[in-house]
């Protein structure tokens, strides 16, 4: 076999070969879901972060504020159906008197999800809502 067709016969095994070797792609879209941030102030005390709308629950993940170690805060989260029919509450853990991460969960068991929620920033002594934010979906 002549020389020059061993070498280009070399490189097409060669690029063959690396082209196997390349790992396949995934569509980062099929694991992929939408998400909207909050931002709820009051005063010097907040809480916001960023809500990830899934199938079947919305997440909640930021921080929360509180400035006095005797007035707490506290992140509640309502899910609603596009329509508006309240589906379920969840909350995070009290803060007094420091920032802290917050990280949870709200069911939203119909098909496709929650359509709307409301983030409220809460006095936890009486439950009182101080600052609210809607964010649809």
């Amino acid at each position: 076999m002549p020389t020059k067709a061993i070498a280009t016969l070399g490189a097409a095994s060669l690029t063959a070969g690396l082209l196997f070797a390349l790992p396949t792609a995934t569509p980062a879209a099929a694991s992929t879901y939408p998400t909207s941030d909050f931002d709820v102030p009051y005063g010097q005390t907040y809480t916001k972060g960023t809500i990830t709308w899934y199938n079947r629950a919305v997440g909640i993940e930021g921080e929360q504020k509180s400035v006095s170690s005797t007035s707490c805060r506290r992140t509640l989260v309502d899910t609603f159906t596009a329509n508006g029919v309240y589906l379920d509450t969840r909350s995070s853990s009290p803060v007094c008197g420091q920032s802290a991460k917050i990280s949870f969960s709200v069911p939203a068991d119909v098909a496709g999800g929650a359509g709307r929620v409301n983030v409220y920033l809460v006095w936890e002594e009486t439950q009182e809502v101080l600052a609210l934010q809607t964010v649809v979906k």
